[in-house]
């Protein structure tokens, strides 16, 4: 047989069926790489998912903890100047309906936490705002001096409009130097009323001190009598 010659018959029908069945397991293996790559890729996508939660939810519960500090420092301070205005200690304690809804709002973990802690927060800044409001249409709240105004001056006002009353019904005379004299130590007498009545009239807190502008009231007290004062003498005089 010349070397040539194609074979042919059974045994090339071999040789073909020996070079399939090489072929085969090559694209089996082609396919489980595929799907192995595909799998790894989905693995690795889950593992960033639950990395970037991981990241997301340590962020929350920073910026929850941070929220919380603010928010306890302004309801303490809100509690402190409620006690001050009267308001019983049981009311500034939340009830157990209150504290079933805050739990039950904050089961969905460090995100829910943070929103309501920035609900609370906005409710305590409108309660800040509120009571704002509300002091300053109170004259404890008022600057020092404004507020003791209101007493040292009519208290200073009162004798020397007896003085001037009283000139003016029996003119110059007897009744009016009586007054006159009278009046004289009547400064001092007002500054020490003002002074009680200043403690009697405005409260602070146990840890505050009240100032009654002691200065301030004497100036307030002495103006007034000495002005009126010297006015009746010149008219005494005068007379």
């Amino acid at each position: 047989m010349s070397p040539e010659a194609t074979v042919t018959g059974p045994g090339r029908q071999r040789v073909a069926a020996t070079a399939g069945d090489a072929t085969q397991p090559a694209g089996e293996q082609g396919s489980a790489w595929a799907e192995y790559l595909a799998a790894a890729r989905q693995l690795d996508g889950v593992r960033r998912s639950a990395a970037a939660a991981a990241g997301e939810q340590a962020r929350s519960a920073e910026t929850a903890r941070e929220e919380l500090m603010v928010v306890r420092t302004g309801l303490a301070s809100q509690q402190e100047r409620l006690r001050e205005l009267g308001v019983p200690a049981i009311s500034l304690v939340p009830s157990p309906p209150e504290l079933t809804e805050a739990s039950r709002s904050m089961a969905g973990g460090p995100a829910a936490v943070l929103a309501a802690l920035r609900v609370a927060r906005g409710r305590a800044e409108a309660a800040d705002a509120a009571l704002a409001a509300r002091r300053r249409f109170r004259p404890a709240s008022w600057p020092a001096r404004v507020r003791n105004l209101l007493v040292y001056g009519p208290l200073a006002l009162v004798v020397p409009l007896i003085q001037v009353a009283v000139w003016a019904a029996t003119g110059v005379g007897a009744a009016s130097v009586a007054a006159l004299i009278c009046g004289l130590p009547m400064p001092a007498v007002a500054l020490v009323a003002g002074w009680v009545g200043i403690g009697r009239l405005f409260r602070v807190s146990p840890t505050e001190r009240l100032d009654r502008t002691v200065r301030f009231g004497a100036l307030v007290c002495l103006v007034p009598a000495v002005l009126v004062t010297a006015g009746l003498l010149l008219v005494l005089l005068a007379g």
